[in-house]
Parts: structure tokens; sequence; C-alpha cells
């Protein structure tokens, strides 16, 4: 399965990293910005709360490639893609680091988390707690937690490390079994991602059926295959709370007319 081979990939490239720049001195950097942050008021969440806000927030992807599409984006100004969603009205960002698979990188967040005002999801496959405290040095407000690469004891283990860092983690699941699993993390985010991780088949009936599992208070989220305002209309009569897109925004030339049509406010 991809995602094996990816998660593979990624504790090669972690353990590499680890000669470069020591766990503790990755951790003490990650906890020196932490508690600069309870001293100066306390840890706010904002990836958590920009996606409570009434209505569907929109959490918009800067990506290059992916497995399943190929080269998304020849030209690719990350910077000034993630300046364009800020001023169409995103309510997070959602940054790929992941290098091989992804062609991402963590420059592109470090960047884009200096340079914009919203909140941004280090979008990478968490498989070392290594990792969590590279997304706090690197400015992300949010790091992915994905079930079906992760076990029961790191699920915990990594959501208690996130929060402990003023991180909020999106929990992701395909099936109902990894949504139990998320719900039993005591996860504050689920994602459901619609696209298949065996055939790659994208189907958006997946996060419709799956969010009556899904208690109220719990930020839900959906990700993948949503292209038009007609699949967000559905989406938030479902209840969703926001939805993760970047394949159909990197396609288009005009990021805001682009959101603002998927939202319905214009034709």
């Amino acid at each position: 399965m991809i995602l094996d081979e990816i998660a593979a990939k990624t504790r090669e490239r972690i353990e590499k990293r680890k000669q470069e720049i020591a766990p503790e001195t990755i951790k003490a950097q990650a906890e020196k910005i932490a508690e600069k942050e309870k001293k100066q008021g306390g840890f706010t969440f904002p990836f958590e709360q920009a996606l409570k806000k009434n209505g569907i927030s929109f959490i918009c992807e800067v990506k290059k490639a992916s497995p399943s599409k190929g080269v998304i984006a020849e030209d690719f100004p990350y910077l000034a893609i993630a300046k364009e969603y800020e001023a169409a009205g995103a309510s997070a960002l959602s940054v790929l680091t992941e290098p091989y698979y992804f062609m991402g990188n963590d420059t592109y967040l470090k960047e884009i988390a200096n340079q914009v005002q919203i909140p941004v999801l280090r979008k990478d496959f968490t498989v070392d707690e290594y990792m969590i405290y590279e997304a706090k040095v690197l400015g992300a407000s949010a790091v992915l937690l994905i079930c079906a690469i992760l076990s029961d004891e790191e699920l915990k283990r990594y959501a208690k490390i996130a929060q402990e860092l003023g991180l909020s983690a999106l929990v992701e699941a395909h099936t109902e079994e990894e949504v139990q699993r998320a719900l039993n993390s005591k996860a504050r985010i689920i994602g459901v991602n619609n696209r298949d991780l065996k055939t790659f088949t994208v189907d958006i009936h997946t996060s419709e059926r799956l969010r009556r599992q899904v208690p109220q208070d719990i930020v839900y989220v959906s990700e993948s295959g949503i292209k038009t305002p007609e699949d967000i209309r559905r989406l938030r009569e479902n209840g969703t709370d926001a939805v993760l897109i970047g394949e159909t925004f990197m396609r288009s030339e005009d990021k805001k007319t682009a959101l603002r049509w998927l939202a319905g406010e214009v034709e």
C-alpha cells in the first residue's frame, strides 16, 4: 500500500534528520517556543479555533505534487499561493513538507507560517514524535496524525505531545474503525479522508457516512475529492465543520474566485 511505503520512507528521512539535529536539541527548541507562548498568555490553539467558526471553514492546501496525480503545479510560487489563499478568505492553510511523493519542503512551511496571519497545518506523515517538535520549530499550528500508520499508543502519545506544545492534532481516519480509534485517542479534530488509500478512488459519501459517528463537539473535517459547490452544500447540510482542499485550488489560476465559487458566493 502506498501509505505504508510513504511512512517507511518518512522513517528513513527522520532517522537521517536526527543525525543532523539531535532529538534532544529539536525538543528543547520546541519547548522553549512553547514556554514563551505560555508566558505571553497561554496557548490559543488557533487552528482548532479557525475551524470552529460559523459555516464551513476552508483549509486550503499548498501542494506541488501527489502520488496519484503526479506534478500538479509546475510553477510553484508557494508564498504567493499562500498569500492568495489568505486574501481569498481561507480559514487555515495546509502545507506539504513530505519531499519524495509530494515534492514538499520544510522551508515552504517555515516561510509561509512566518508571512501569513492564519494558522498552518504541517501536512506530513507523522511517524515519530521528533516530527511534532519539528513542526513547532517550523511555525506550524497543527500536525497530522494518520490512524492507518499509527498504533493506538502512538496516537494518544503524539496527541498529548502536540497538546503540550500548543499544537492542534488533525487525526485522520478512513473507516468506521479508524474513526472509533480517533475518538478513543480523545481527538478534538477528526478528518475523514474521502480517498481510499488502497485504490486511490475518491468518494465524498465516505465523510458524509462517517459524520454520524462523531459527536457534535468534535471538529469534523472532510478531506479530498471536494470539487463543486454541490459537494460543499452536501457537506454543510451534513454538519461538516471544515473542508481540506488541495488539487481543486492548486489547478485554479484565480484561487480567490475558485474559493468564492465553491462557497456558493458566485455563479
